[in-house]
């Protein structure tokens, strides 16, 4: 099952490479993302009728196939319908809503478990209405802006990556450390688990983290579109280098939930913005492809973040694997701090030469 679960995440992350640079070529990223949605809507009556694991490995691949195919076109289409200035409360608010859906299904499933003595198969078929509610949203609710026509697509080539700007590199490269720092969200359970806390209030974690994530993520987003986004980005690394000491440091049940609401923090702080910093760098009609790459680098960084770590905790215990986080979440820091500065310097180079 593992393994079957890592190779649908892999597919999907592959995936969002070519649907947002197919997004970029149709001109039509609302047809991706109901397709996508359309994917993982009508998979989940076939959990609840499944006959066999086979069935349910199936269903799950194409549910994160789906999800590959929706996410790049979907972020683009966000950033297309967003006017500039909203373009970090609009990332802020996707992140904040999704978040909430996060907190707000395993609750409802854990209540409707119990009203339904554990009749699992009834919690599947409630979990198909909202499903369809979703890609009923995105078909009758979504007006997508026209962007080029059709007669003037050219066929898109590798070659054609080099239009993606320096500065759009600059934001995956330092996304990309930081997605090593950031590993699974399992092992906040983990560490919860190690100091003690009951299995009863495990799923406790997890509900503190996505509610401080979904309460900071919008604000942020707000607020950057009106002093910018590097700043706010800084202080979630700040975030994320607090709470991998505080975990590591840990010895009780409140220190780690301390640390879990640092992590949340940074959450916040961070996963907005950085969709927003890929909207500013990227051209217009490269937006899919840029959301594409960006999403697969951080898709493929997490895999080999969570294996590090996972080596780190076997080898060396907890402490290790959270300072080990720590450590690249600080060379994250540097490297933005050193792309400001190069950023700064370039401005004034060109100032200078205006003048002259």
């Amino acid at each position: 099952m593992g393994s079957s679960k890592g190779i649908a995440e892999a597919t999907a992350s592959i995936t969002k490479i070519f649907s947002g640079a197919l997004s970029d070529w149709l001109g039509k990223r609302k047809l991706l993302t109901a397709f996508g949605y359309g994917l993982a809507a009508f998979t989940k009556p076939i959990f609840p009728l499944a006959s066999s694991v086979g069935w349910v490995v199936a269903a799950r691949f194409i549910d994160r196939v789906g999800k590959g195919i929706r996410d790049a076109p979907r972020d683009a289409l966000i950033a297309d319908i967003a006017p500039a200035d909203l373009r970090g409360a609009s990332s802020g608010l996707r992140q904040s809503l999704d978040t909430i859906g996060a907190v707000v299904g395993p609750l409802a499933t854990i209540a409707l478990m119990a009203l339904s003595s554990n009749d699992f198969q009834f919690v599947f078929w409630i979990a198909v209405v909202p499903a369809f509610i979703s890609l009923a949203v995105v078909l009758l609710a979504v007006k997508e802006p026209s962007r080029h026509d059709p007669d003037t697509r050219q066929r898109w080539r590798l070659a054609d990556a080099s239009r993606l700007p320096g500065q759009f590199w600059a934001v995956v490269a330092i996304a990309t450390i930081l997605t090593m720092a950031r590993f699974s969200e399992a092992f906040l359970i983990l560490r919860s688990q190690n100091v003690g806390l009951p299995v009863m209030l495990i799923p406790a974690v997890m509900v503190v983290m996505n509610i401080v994530y979904a309460l900071v993520a919008y604000p942020a987003g707000a607020v950057s579109d009106q002093i910018g986004r590097t700043g706010l980005l800084a202080i979630g690394l700040v975030c994320l280098i607090v709470a991998d000491l505080i975990l590591a440091l840990a010895a009780s049940v409140l220190p780690v939930m301390i640390g879990v609401v640092f992590w949340g923090l940074h959450m916040g702080l961070t996963q907005g913005l950085f969709a927003s910093l890929v909207a500013d760098t990227a051209p217009a009609d490269f937006r899919g492809t840029a959301f594409g790459v960006f999403n697969f680098a951080g898709g493929t960084a997490m895999l080999v973040a969570s294996v590090l770590a996972g080596g780190l905790w076997e080898a060396f215990g907890p402490p290790a694997t959270f300072f080990a986080g720590a450590g690249f979440t600080a060379v994250a820091l540097i490297s933005l701090t050193l792309v400001l500065r190069l950023s700064h310097g370039e401005r004034r180079v060109m100032q200078r030469r205006v003048l002259i």
